[in-house]
């Protein structure tokens, strides 16, 4: 099933693809997935082996309102990312390098599982919430690469609260301040 799933997921992304669609692929009754997983996210979530789950995570950085998302986000993220799921997250992101269908799924996830829900809240219009997206997904695939992938000084030894003082404002102003919006 989870073979199928990441297939599925690659091919078609998480909107396109369906419980059904995997369940076929798998040779399985969709109730079967269902039962294992839980949620079509669930299924996502196992199949492309994430390490975190935002659900769990986003609703308490949400709740301290839009003016606070970027220092949210920043502290969120390395808060996963300095815990147990980093060599899973690693794994994920080396492999998403040097291979598109990794990175079609790590796509999937940034912007299906965090992103959207991270936008909706943010009452933008849908052509300036992607563009947005994007450039704060930017600006924290480059946390990740510079601190756990390259391990550049001294951002690789930096303390969090620091961290997050440096760069939750620059994630804030392209989710909800003025930028020069491309496109």
């Amino acid at each position: 099933m989870l073979a199928a799933a990441r297939e599925a997921f690659a091919e078609r992304g998480f909107d396109g693809a369906t419980i059904r669609q995997i369940a076929t692929s798998a040779g399985v009754d969709p109730a079967l997935v269902h039962h294992y997983f839980g949620s079509k996210d669930q299924l996502f979530l196992a199949a492309i082996e994430a390490p975190a789950d935002p659900g769990e995570l986003l609703p308490e950085l949400l709740a301290a309102g839009p003016e606070h998302v970027g220092a949210g986000v920043v502290r969120t993220l390395l808060t996963v990312w300095d815990g147990p799921a980093q060599a899973a997250g690693l794994a994920l992101v080396r492999s998403a390098v040097g291979n598109e269908w990794t990175a079609k799924l790590l796509r999937e996830f940034l912007v299906t599982q965090v992103l959207r829900r991270v936008l909706a809240t943010l009452d933008l219009p849908p052509g300036e919430a992607e563009i947005r997206g994007g450039l704060a997904a930017s600006q924290l695939i480059g946390l990740v690469v510079g601190r756990y992938v390259l391990r550049i000084e001294p951002l690789a030894s930096a303390d969090r609260d620091e961290l997050v003082a440096a760069i939750g404002p620059s994630v804030q102003r392209y989710l909800t301040g003025d930028v020069a919006l491309p496109g």
